[in-house]
């Protein structure tokens, strides 16, 4: 039975992140596993195939030969990669042709001089950025030629390079597995070609499903052919304690698959010695209306059951009768025969390789309905930090917008960098709105709708972000008001953490001081601070809970909050003494995922949302992750844990190596040449490290070593971050602000 997945889009249901899997898109059929990377980052995941041709690979210059020919090498046989693009709903190639003095396809009238071969080794005329049948280039169909009479740049033949570029998107013809370059056999003849990976988007067999109403409706499609082995696979959805999935009948011999009760999924079959059942009983009940998975296989040798990730069921043939199962009916998927069917949904029903269009034919067939509902169900929970599963109709997404988090499951940070001097302002109340103004109201009080209250005090607070500065005294975040109230976060000239609260009755400020850690040291850290009446609670980093209380006399009420502030405090009227010290020169470092009750004020920032109106920005703000999550690491772990080697040099490999497409490395390696450099590149920075690594330890022999007690779980959380720098495309933009937490 298939160890790996069908398809990029069944990882991403896994709740996986982007990275290279092995997909095997025919289940145990004859194509077997490929390796290909997963980018999880939009709504659409995408699946690339990579080749070997380095992009601008230099062709002719003179030479005595009429055409020169590109092979491409893919780390996929042309099976493999059809198998991606028939079920995928649109693909793509990157193809560019830059020329000095060499014509590619002599338009407007003659025979082109270059063409490309695709699919099942046909040659294509047409080229990046136009379609099938159009001899044109991108310039042709815009009509933006470098010379209007002819319809690719390099058609003018001009002796400077000129360039013709443009995606190939007829998926049916893709891959490119040759370039032909002809025009290169006068004097000055010169081209460079780049061809990007095969890139494809969405999986229209993982969503093709349909749901049966009545326990009486069916679809029926061709005999299922599957003498010698059958390899049936589908997901089902039921609220039914029984039901037939399918069924094909021959004069005695048959194959059919059950849910026989609540919990048992049954295979039979006859292949002429008597009937064989393969049961599989489930501890939980199967009619949970949650997605489970069947996988049901048999061949000449044995055969088996799977649901789920429960035992494989596996029953031996006898080792003489008959082997052959000869089936004549129509396949019945849903009731059969006067049975009683399957209520509920079936998806991605794959028998030997091939996915049953269930979709289309339910169009036509009373009783079904093509599509399914209630994915949220089975996937809800992948939609984190309080993301919202939303439905649709092939599949579900994750809403984020009340969250300071972005992707498809809400798990991407997002943050940005401060200069000195830069601040960003959210107003509570949009400008030229009154104080009652409702939305802002909403997103203030925290989920429950008695806090409302129609002057807009709050008496609970939930506020949560991360930072990492290497610069004290500083303002990280500051909620003002219409009256003296406020709530301050601070990294005071210690670099110690301070939260201080000023809600009236009290003659001072109250403050909350973390005096025995110091957060100004270039670390990510997270703060949450939850406030509820009288009782606030403050989490930092992966240390324990720790409550506090506000004194007796204070007010629980946060009366009419009005802006909240990052990195530095502009206010008109009264300031708190320390902050208005603290405010100078401001905040220096990243903040990430801030947000106050249910306001993402970094995010409205960054990203246009219906909330933007409310912020203001001084400042240019850049756009980074920051490190992504806290250490957990004492300061000199680099010199004694084996694990930094390692994340660091995988980390410089990757970081350094220059990625021609999307961002996203070359698979396995499959051009030597820039293996080779790679690997003394790569020797070179192990050899720097090592020597650091032994400096630092000689150093600190000396010194004496600085302990804490955040060793716990070092291990794992370094190795953790590095993995997370090494899946995260967008994190090599931020290597400048993290070196200093990397290189330690």
């Amino acid at each position: 039975s298939a160890i790996y997945e069908l398809s990029c889009e069944a990882y991403k249901h896994l709740g996986k992140t982007s990275n290279y899997y092995w997909i095997d898109p025919d289940g145990s059929g004859i194509l077997g596993p490929l390796k290909v990377y997963c980018n999880m980052t939009e709504d659409k995941v995408w699946t690339t195939v990579y080749h070997d041709l380095q992009m601008q690979t230099s062709v002719g210059g003179s030479s005595p030969e009429k055409l020169s020919v590109l092979q491409l090498n893919y780390s996929a046989t042309m099976d493999q990669i059809s198998a991606i693009t028939s079920s995928a709903e649109y693909c793509e190639q990157f193809i560019s042709y830059s020329c000095k003095m060499s014509r590619l396809l002599n338009t407007p009238e003659g025979n082109p001089y270059t063409w490309w071969v695709g699919k099942a080794n046909e040659k294509h005329y047409y080229w990046g950025g136009s379609g099938p049948g159009i001899q044109k280039c991108a310039c042709g169909i815009e009509r933006n030629c470098t010379d209007p009479k002819y319809y690719c740049n390099c058609d003018a033949d001009y002796k400077q390079w000129r360039k013709d570029s443009g995606m190939l998107s007829y998926k049916e013809h893709l891959p490119v597995s040759q370039v032909v370059v002809g025009d290169l056999d006068r004097p000055g003849s010169e081209a460079k070609v780049s061809v990007g990976p095969v890139r494809c988007q969405g999986d229209r067999n993982y969503w093709n499903a349909a749901s049966f109403v009545t326990s009486s409706s069916y679809l029926h499609f061709s005999t299922f052919q599957g003498e010698t082995s059958a390899d049936i696979s589908f997901y089902f959805k039921t609220s039914a304690s029984d039901g037939v999935f399918l069924e094909n009948l021959g004069n005695t011999d048959f194959i059919k698959l059950e849910l026989k009760s609540a919990t048992e999924v049954s295979f039979s079959f006859d292949v002429g010695n008597g009937p064989v059942e393969i049961v599989v009983r489930s501890p939980n009940p199967l009619n949970d209306d949650q997605w489970h998975r069947v996988n049901a296989e048999r061949n000449v040798k044995q055969a088996s059951l799977q649901v789920d990730q429960l035992p494989l069921e596996v029953r031996k043939a006898p080792t003489e009768g008959h082997t052959r199962l000869e089936l004549y009916s129509q396949l019945y998927v849903g009731a059969a025969g006067g049975q009683r069917g399957f209520l509920g949904c079936i998806r991605s029903l794959r028998m030997n390789g091939v996915t049953l269009d269930l979709e289309e034919r339910a169009k036509v067939t009373p009783g079904v309905k093509p599509g399914c509902s209630g994915h949220c169900t089975s996937y809800g929970m992948y939609c984190a930090n309080g993301g919202k599963c939303v439905e649709k109709y092939n599949g579900y997404s994750c809403d984020c917008s009340k969250t300071a988090y972005d992707g498809p499951f809400c798990i991407k940070d997002v943050g940005a960098f401060f200069e000195e001097g830069m601040w960003l302002r959210y107003n509570f109340h949009s400008p030229g709105t009154s104080m009652k103004d409702l939305v802002s109201r909403t997103l203030l009080s925290s989920a429950d709708p008695e806090i409302t209250a129609p002057d807009l005090s709050l008496n609970k607070e939930e506020l949560s972000f991360s930072f990492s500065t290497t610069k004290s005294p500083c303002v990280l975040l500051y909620v003002s008001s219409y009256t003296p109230d406020f709530m301050a976060v601070l990294v005071n000239p210690t670099g110690n953490l301070q939260i201080r609260y000023n809600l009236g009755g009290t003659k001072e400020p109250y403050n909350i001081d973390i005096d025995h850690r110091n957060m100004a040291n270039g670390q990510p850290h997270t703060v949450n601070v939850t406030r509820n009446g009288r009782d606030i609670v403050l989490q930092l980093d992966h240390y324990p809970p720790t409550s506090y209380s506000l004194p007796a006399t204070s007010d629980i009420q946060f009366n009419s909050p009005k802006a909240l502030f990052l990195g530095k405090v502009i206010e008109i009227g009264k300031i708190d003494q320390d902050i208005y010290k603290y405010n100078t020169p401001g905040f220096t470092g990243c903040l990430s995922r801030v947000q106050f009750n249910q306001i993402a004020p970094l995010k409205a920032a960054l990203r246009p949302t219906n909330a933007s109106s409310h912020v203001h920005i001084q400042g240019e703000l850049v756009e980074s992750n920051c490190g992504a999550s806290p250490l957990t690491i004492p300061p000199m772990s680099a010199a004694t844990d084996p694990w930094h080697l390692d994340s660091a040099f995988n980390f410089l490999f990757t970081a350094s190596a220059d990625f021609p497409y999307n961002g996203q490395a070359i698979g396995d390696g499959v051009n030597r040449n820039s293996a080779i450099i790679g690997g003394v590149i790569a020797v070179v920075i192990f050899t720097i490290l090592c020597t650091l690594v032994f400096l630092i330890r000689y150093m600190f022999r000396h010194k004496g070593t600085y302990h804490t007690n955040e060793a716990k779980g070092a291990e794992s959380a370094e190795s953790a971050d590095a993995a997370i720098m090494n899946n995260d495309p967008n994190f090599t933009e931020t290597i400048d602000e993290s070196k200093k937490e990397w290189l330690i």
